[in-house]
């Protein structure tokens, strides 16, 4: 089928556009937020086609699958039907509530004219979703073409834009791990950090924006991954440096509690415990090759882009199937 999906969530949308059905993806002259078209940065497969609104107002589409609020109104206006009533639509929700949690009501509560599909079950318990029809698609990701080696004794986390959003991302927490062992951070916005945290350069290097294969390459030399994030919903790097086989170092929030196995590393909301395991497996590379193996095994059980894929490929057929 024809499935129209803006490029937002960049790993999200590669292993979604790695599915069976032709993805029309917008793009504008400036590849704006909402023209983003193809992929640049990783190799997308051919079946995931730059459209233009002009060009969709003349395309076949199946489904939409919306990711934010204004979506709905710029897919009406770019193929001229109403979405939800012309063409079935499902909007995906990536995100946990913000501001007054557990009551904040969802942007599309309350509709019967898509289907609100979260990416994790802790998102669909703490939205409001008034009444809505959801579903839950777990994250599937591609798996990363390097394994883990951690010869470097040295603490590996993956944030985007660390300064803004300090205490979501457990930016706050990064000195007190710094003193176990030298950090590396990757992502987007990262520049500069150990100044606005007052470290040495030499307990924490910044690594801005750098294509994600490089990333995994240099993950994976890393002797464990650092996820304190405290209110964000499951971050796809995680699921990747599991897959990639790195043990996991975490804060115990979110889906983070279901997604990652006590074995593989640490699992706690307490900052001493967590600094502890660090520790631990800075200073012992074999328990942390062993955690790093129970961390692969669970991230490819339950995060698997074949499951992934499948999920999506029903619930896709399901909702087209009963708009006809």
């Amino acid at each position: 089928m024809n499935v129209l999906v803006w490029h937002v969530h960049g790993s999200w949308t590669t292993s979604f556009v790695h599915g069976k059905h032709r993805y029309l993806v917008p793009v504008t002259p400036d590849r704006g937020p909402y023209g983003l078209g193809r992929a640049r940065t990783y190799p997308w497969p051919d079946n995931a086609v730059e459209v233009t609104p002009q060009e969709l107002r003349r395309s076949e589409v199946d489904v939409v699958l919306l990711q934010r609020p204004e979506e709905f109104d710029l897919a009406c206006e770019w193929l001229g039907r109403r979405v939800g009533r012309d063409v079935p639509a499902i909007y995906v929700e990536h995100n946990t509530p913000k501001g007054d949690v557990p009551n904040t009501r969802h942007p599309m509560a309350g509709r019967d004219d898509l289907l609100l599909t979260h990416v994790t079950h802790f998102n669909e318990l703490f939205w409001d979703n008034g009444g809505s029809r959801t579903a839950v698609v777990e994250h599937g990701v591609v798996a990363p073409a390097v394994e883990w080696t951690g010869e470097l004794d040295r603490l590996a986390v993956v944030i985007n834009e660390p300064v803004r959003r300090w205490r979501v991302t457990g930016t706050d927490l990064l000195p007190r791990f710094a003193e176990i062992a030298p950090l590396d951070v990757y992502g987007m916005g990262v520049a500069g950090l150990a100044d606005r945290l007052g470290l040495p350069p030499e307990r924490l290097t910044s690594h801005d924006d750098v294509p994600q294969h490089a990333m995994h390459g240099e993950l994976a030399r890393r002797r464990a991954y650092l996820h304190l994030c405290r209110w964000t919903s499951l971050g796809l790097s995680l699921i990747e440096a599991m897959t990639i086989g790195m043990p996991v170092v975490a804060l115990a929030t979110t889906e983070a509690v279901e997604a990652v196995p006590p074995s593989a590393g640490a699992l706690s909301t307490r900052v001493d415990a967590l600094l502890e395991a660090a520790r631990g497996l800075v200073d012992d590379p074999v328990a942390a090759r062993r955690a790093g193996a129970s961390a692969r095994a669970a991230a490819r059980n339950r995060y698997g882009l074949e499951r992934f894929l499948a999920d999506w490929d029903r619930l896709l057929e399901e909702e087209v199937c009963a708009s006809r």
